[in-house]
């Protein structure tokens, strides 16, 4: 049954999932004629084209913004692959509906919604703190409508997954069940109106299971794709890299499906549900770091038109990104030396996309502020822009 719903959502976005030619043709040609030279505003100038192909339409609003955050243990860490204890797992999945961690104050501060999902946290959650459904009825003044919730989504697969460097971390029916719930949030983003999305996680050992997970889908040793996470020593970090190099061993780049279920996690695997989502309801997403970003590279392996619909964020301080994001094709916008994952990337990136949509729908034309454009003819014809 899941097996199926999968090959339907991969068909529909092999079917369905172009971004509109037509509608980035007029964004360019737009772009050409707003009073500034040819290219001035840079990589702002591409968001906005790639919008216009996601949306179908020239001028956007991205102001209403979520940030879906996929919590999940990671059975490797009895390893000794990771600095921190699971406990943190536990604690920040539930701060971040208290807005105390980086990405939730940030959040808070810009008005962004966060989308909590726990999909395999080891410890227990207080019940009290779960909410059934993704989306609740809100009253406003004037009118009920539907937001997503403000509690943790309980959509908890297991106590966290085994321990890949002993066994499989989960079934292909556990990441089946992971990417669906990925998928599945997405669609409650859609219904209540969001214009876009960013994807984060929260996973002690999850480090590991991105660069498993890399590893295998780029034939990359280990050394290539593991870096120290949150702070490893030079003893863990060895140990990381040899679990990394025999978990990886053999296996198929082509069974994207199968290299989850081997040696990724309940988190990545609910992420690349969401990118997949992406594509599938026809929302721009945002990528955060690096676990973000390997999950995007396995969605794009399952279905290739996935990527026009993501955006990069900053760029990761952990040793692997840059592979996952060039095997992408996609850059990231900024580089503040970020390490911290949960979607933190995702609010400033927000305010990136923002400011091409106000530059495409704020700014006059040559025509409209009475410009004589001539005097950018010859570096036209020059290609000197």
């Amino acid at each position: 049954m899941q097996d199926m719903q999968l090959k339907e959502i991969l068909d529909t976005i092999d079917e369905m999932g172009d971004l509109s030619e037509s509608a980035m043709e007029a964004a360019r040609a737009r772009q050409e004629i707003l009073a500034k030279p040819t290219g001035a505003l840079g990589r702002l100038e591409d968001i906005s084209i790639q919008l216009a192909g996601i949306t179908g339409k020239v001028k956007n609003n991205m102001q209403k913004q979520a940030i879906v955050i996929m919590s999940a243990d990671n059975g490797v860490v009895s390893e000794g692959v990771a600095s921190a204890p699971q406990s943190v797992t536990l604690s920040q999945t539930i701060n971040f509906t208290r807005h105390l961690t980086g990405v939730s104050s940030m959040a808070k501060y810009f008005n962004i919604d966060l989308l909590v999902i726990d999909v395999g946290v080891k410890m227990p959650i207080p019940e009290v703190l779960y909410a059934p459904e993704m989306t609740e009825h809100v009253c406003a003044d004037v009118c009920c409508q539907t937001g997503l919730t403000q509690k943790i989504v309980n959509r908890r697969i297991a106590d966290g997954t085994k321990n890949l460097a002993k066994e499989p971390a989960m079934t292909e029916d556990e990441a089946l069940r992971a990417i669906l719930t990925g998928m599945e949030a997405v669609e409650a983003i859609k219904r209540c109106g969001y214009d876009i999305f960013g994807v984060g996680e929260m996973g002690i050992g999850n480090t590991t299971t991105s660069a498993c997970v890399l590893a295998a889908l780029c034939g990359r040793s280990g050394a290539e794709v593991v870096g120290r996470g949150g702070g490893l020593n030079d003893e863990g970090l060895a140990k990381k890299i040899r679990i990394v190099d025999e978990a990886t061993r053999g296996l198929d780049p082509a069974d994207v499906l199968g290299i989850l279920a081997k040696v990724g996690g309940f988190d990545i695997c609910a992420m690349v549900g969401a990118f997949l989502g992406a594509a599938y309801y026809k929302l721009p997403a945002v990528i955060d770091g690096y676990i973000s970003a390997v999950a995007a590279l396995a969605a794009v392996r399952l279905a290739p038109k996935a990527a026009g619909y993501l955006f990069g964020s900053h760029l990761s301080k952990e040793q692997g990104y840059l592979i996952a994001m060039d095997a992408l094709g996609i850059r990231p916008f900024f580089d503040l030396g970020m390490r911290l994952g949960e979607g933190s990337g995702c609010p400033i990136s927000f305010k990136i996309i923002e400011t091409a949509c106000a530059t495409m729908n704020g700014m006059a034309t040559f025509a409209e502020g009475a410009i004589d454009a001539d005097y950018l003819e010859e570096g036209k014809k020059g290609n000197f822009f």
